[in-house]
């Protein structure tokens, strides 16, 4: 894996547009599932094709995961999952802070609890932390991949807002409870079967390979990432952001709550019985285990505000 500082060196997120971070971000969630799997190529067409864009972008999104060391660039062939991929990401604890650097830990406080402004300037924050550019920018491009941090144009840095309580997140829970089943019964819902098929996969691979040994940060993604592909499906681009947004908001909230590990197969299982339906073609019934899977994730918020449903 290449330092921090070399990825500092190269281009960033801050430096791509919105749609090359958060392709890069959704290739390396399909990556650390092990949807992508070490020594397979990723081909740029058939990517674009995948996520519904051209293939510049795709493009982008590669070289960036190729400078953080996920993928490689061969010569005259293409972009390749690393070989060792599985041993550049290490074991990692249930609790996503303890593992990102020191500095991450005191912004995300920091901002979690209201003692920085929501827009700042690079420089700001170097004084308040003691950071180089190099480290600075190693920081911000982890905020701006998990969803909680931004660049401005032109100059400075914009923090979005998160879910800092547990009734803002159970708040955005009930707003899914009413966004997410509608989606699956919109007139223009489309299925995708190539993104159906590889939530299935992501699936069958947590339930194959077991939970012990999957980070938090890596179930919260491929739960997100399920939920947003079904309402992507709806083609309703309103539905869809709103989504995409509150998830980016709960977010930061989730890495410090507990993960509740014991709920993690019902949890899986319970996505493949709603592709199952969807492939069968019943969207109603669909959505109503949609509905019922996230109502769960509700009662289970109540009982606790400290344990979550990573995947709900």
């Amino acid at each position: 894996m290449l330092s921090s500082g070399a990825i500092a060196a190269k281009e960033t997120p801050s430096s791509a547009s919105p749609l090359v971070r958060e392709l890069a971000g959704r290739l390396a969630g399909l990556i650390r599932a092990g949807s992508l799997v070490a020594g397979e190529k990723l081909a740029t067409q058939r990517l674009a094709d995948d996520f519904g864009v051209s293939r510049s972008p795709v493009r982008e999104a590669l070289a960036f995961l190729a400078v953080e060391g996920l993928i490689e660039q061969r010569p005259n062939r293409g972009y390749f999952v690393r070989s060792d991929v599985t041993h550049a990401e290490g074991a990692q604890s249930d609790e996503l802070p303890r593992e990102a650097r020191p500095e991450y830990r005191m912004l995300a406080e920091d901002w979690l609890h209201d003692r920085i402004p929501a827009e700042v300037t690079e420089q700001m924050l170097r004084e308040r932390y003691g950071l180089t550019r190099a480290q600075l920018s190693d920081v911000l491009v982890r905020a701006s991949r998990e969803g909680w941090a931004e660049p401005k144009q032109g100059y400075g840095w914009r923090f979005l807002p998160v879910a800092k309580t547990s009734e803002a997140f159970t708040q955005i829970y009930r707003f899914r409870l009413v966004v997410e089943p509608a989606a699956l019964l919109e007139p223009t819902f489309e299925l995708d079967h190539t993104a159906l098929g590889e939530q299935r996969r992501i699936q069958e691979h947590m339930l194959e390979t077991g939970f012990a040994r999957l980070p938090a940060e890596r179930l919260i993604e491929n739960g997100a990432l399920f939920h947003e592909e079904l309402v992507r499906m709806s083609g309703n681009s309103f539905m869809h952001m709103s989504l995409v947004r509150v998830n980016r908001m709960r977010r930061l909230f989730e890495y410090r709550a507990i993960i509740d590990r014991d709920r993690l197969s019902s949890q899986c299982t319970e996505h493949l019985q709603i592709i199952d339906a969807l492939e069968a073609g019943d969207r109603e019934e669909a959505a109503r285990m949609l509905k019922l899977h996230l109502e769960k994730a509700v009662a289970k918020k109540a009982g606790s505000a400290l344990r979550l449903d990573p995947l709900g």
